[in-house]
């Protein structure tokens, strides 16, 4: 059937650390079954946490050993993929018989990728994006994704891919996912401004396609008992605004801000060839002969090894 139930599931990582997080997580099994939904996309970073306001020691040229701790203690609350809290997300897909894609903080060796998984019930890990490009000083303390790890996956709510947060500002990345057939765009997100709405509604109209934008939510640094140089203490870190996209652009579920919850829409696959008819960005509306993208899907590794011939 082309018809399917959606949802963004927007939390936020405890401050107690990912133990918390994954049983937070866990917590809206219940929810999760009673909406029905066939795909669920939680936030940027949710396992293994978004670190706003931490500067982590460092100061143009040179770092500070507190910095170092810092780091030490983000990489301890990371996750392996696979490992004990991916296994948890595909008993929690198979108990609710939906996709999850969700954000996380992913160890490899002693780098750390801001990455998004995919699930599949009764599949369980099937696929993972790492994110191309960090922003701003992200790039401190997360590694660069490769083309490698570009993926589309079948869901029983349609064709999934994922950018994360502002790889979804990035129209080349853009272009490729939407040549590889996406239906439903996921985007993990810790970005609350009314700019990321817009950006939601112009992906969906431009991709045609339906996209589900699942943010974080985190109280205010003094609720937090955290301090957030230049930041009212009052303000919420960060404040949500998770919402479901349709087609055409038009907001068919959310923004929900200031709170926990589901927010689901249902849609239907068989609506994006009339979104479609006059507006195909890689189809009859794209020009081969002037435009062309190239991407690079080998995996890239600083090191190859050959064996010695016999």
């Amino acid at each position: 059937m082309s018809r399917s139930k959606v949802a963004a599931l927007q939390i936020g990582s405890s401050a107690a650390g990912k133990a918390q997080t994954l049983q937070h997580i866990l917590s809206f099994e219940a929810q999760i079954r009673a909406s029905g939904a066939k795909l669920v996309v939680m936030p940027e970073a949710l396992l293994g946490g978004y670190p706003k306001g931490e500067i982590f020691g460092t100061r143009l040229g040179y770092r500070l050993p507190e910095g170092r701790e810092a780091f030490a203690r983000y990489y301890d609350n990371a996750i392996d993929v696979p490992g004990e809290e991916t296994q948890a997300l595909a008993d929690l897909s198979a108990k609710c018989d939906a996709s999850i894609v969700i954000g996380v903080i992913e160890r490899d060796g002693n780098t750390l990728y801001c990455t998004a998984l995919f699930f599949n019930p009764g599949e369980g890990l099937v696929a993972k994006h790492r994110k191309l490009m960090p922003t701003g000083t992200e790039r401190l303390i997360w590694g660069q994704g490769d083309g490698s790890t570009l993926p589309t996956v079948k869901t029983g709510a349609g064709i999934t891919g994922a950018a994360i947060c502002w790889e979804n500002h990035m129209p080349l990345l853009r272009t490729a996912m939407y040549a590889k057939g996406v239906q439903v765009w996921c985007a993990p997100t810790v970005d609350e401004r009314d700019i990321w709405q817009c950006s939601m509604r112009h992906i969906a109209h431009e991709g045609r396609c339906f996209v589900i934008s699942a943010c974080q939510v985190q109280p205010s640094p003094a609720q937090l008992g955290v301090d957030v140089p230049g930041w009212d203490e009052n303000r919420p870190l960060i404040n949500g605004g998770s919402l479901v996209v349709g087609p055409l652009g038009e907001v068919l579920a959310g923004p929900l801000h200031g709170e926990a919850g589901l927010v689901v829409a249902e849609i239907d696959t068989a609506e994006l060839t009339r979104a479609r008819y006059d507006f195909d960005v890689v189809g009859h509306y794209s020009r081969p002969d002037v435009f062309s993208l190239s991407v690079d899907e080998r995996r890239k590794r600083t090191v190859n090894f050959s064996a010695a011939p016999d």
